[in-house]
């Protein structure tokens, strides 16, 4: 029994099929077969059953592939640090962002990271649930967080980035805009507004938002990207209240400050006992500009 075998079976779960499993794997099916057949004998037990259209998932096969997960992670990351110490970054960080954080600032920073260090390989987890978070967190697929705070519980270390600011978007030509005044969230009360999806985090902010201001706006649309929403403003479906640097390019028009200001901390927690590579990321985030004006920044110089 050895890494290989864990991650074709992981593989063969991902994919519920041989076939698109050895695909992916760069191997043939008998190949591929041969392994898991091995695995599963070494094991004593099936952790696929075969189906028409390809494999499930034993309940054995699932309490073994998720501590295979957990193993073929510990590895790569064993290598990341061994080269890492040699001066080279390589292997794969794995991040999770709460929606919206960093639209603008976390780009720059991969681009930055691509050029310098080309084999190191960054996965995002965007806007995972709270299940999935905690999933992440116990099964220590997780280096680093990109939140508004650290979750109950986690140990990782928090290290304070600034704030992201919230505007309203708008209409162009929408009336409240009419005579130049700020906007107030009481001005958007009798407004149709564009929500998110229900549990989302920045949804269960507009939630909060709303309720301690005694507003109760009509909801007539839900999206579950922060840009489908602002596209649906711009053709006046309705208004709402986004992270500033969350807007795409080409709408930053739309968006008005509102007063009084509404921010959040932007906090970057990362994992004990990290590596060069987290460390690396890091001083990357905190070159960024994260002043609470959104929009109205101008970007750091690195």
């Amino acid at each position: 029994m050895n890494l290989r075998q864990y991650e074709y079976a992981l593989a063969v779960a991902e994919e519920g099929s041989m076939t698109a499993a050895a695909e992916r794997l760069q191997v043939t099916q008998p190949s591929l077969s041969q392994q898991i057949a091995a695995l599963e004998k070494h094991l004593g037990v099936r952790l696929f059953t075969r189906v028409p259209s390809g494999v499930t998932v034993t309940v054995a096969g699932r309490a073994f592939l998720a501590e295979a997960e957990i193993a073929t992670t510990a590895s790569r990351r064993a290598v990341t640090a061994a080269r890492a110490a040699d001066g080279e970054l390589s292997g794969e960080l794995i991040m999770a962002v709460h929606m919206g954080l960093g639209a603008r600032q976390l780009p720059q920073v991969l681009g930055q990271l691509r050029k310098r260090h080309p084999k190191l390989q960054v996965t995002l987890h965007e806007e995972p649930d709270l299940a999935e978070m905690e999933r992440l967190f116990r099964q220590g697929n997780l280096d680093m967080i990109l939140v508004h705070g650290i979750p109950a519980g986690c140990t990782f270390d928090a290290h304070p980035l600034g704030e992201e600011a919230y505007v309203a978007v708008l209409p162009k030509g929408h009336p409240l805009l009419a005579d130049g005044a700020a906007l107030r969230l009481e001005d958007l009360a009798s407004e149709g507004w564009i929500r998110f999806r229900r549990a989302s985090l920045l949804d269960d902010y507009l939630t909060r938002l709303l309720s301690d201001a005694g507003l109760r706006p009509h909801t007539v649309a839900r999206a579950s990207q922060i840009s489908t929403a602002v596209r649906l403003v711009a053709q006046g479906l309705g208004v709402t209240v986004v992270p500033a640097s969350a807007i795409p390019e080409g709408f930053e028009e739309l968006a008005y400050p509102l007063l009084p200001s509404l921010a959040e901390p932007v906090i970057v927690g990362v994992r004990p006992n990290p590596g060069a590579a987290e460390a690396t990321m890091l001083d990357h985030l905190n070159q960024q500009n994260w002043c609470g004006t959104g929009l109205l920044c101008q970007p750091a110089t690195v």
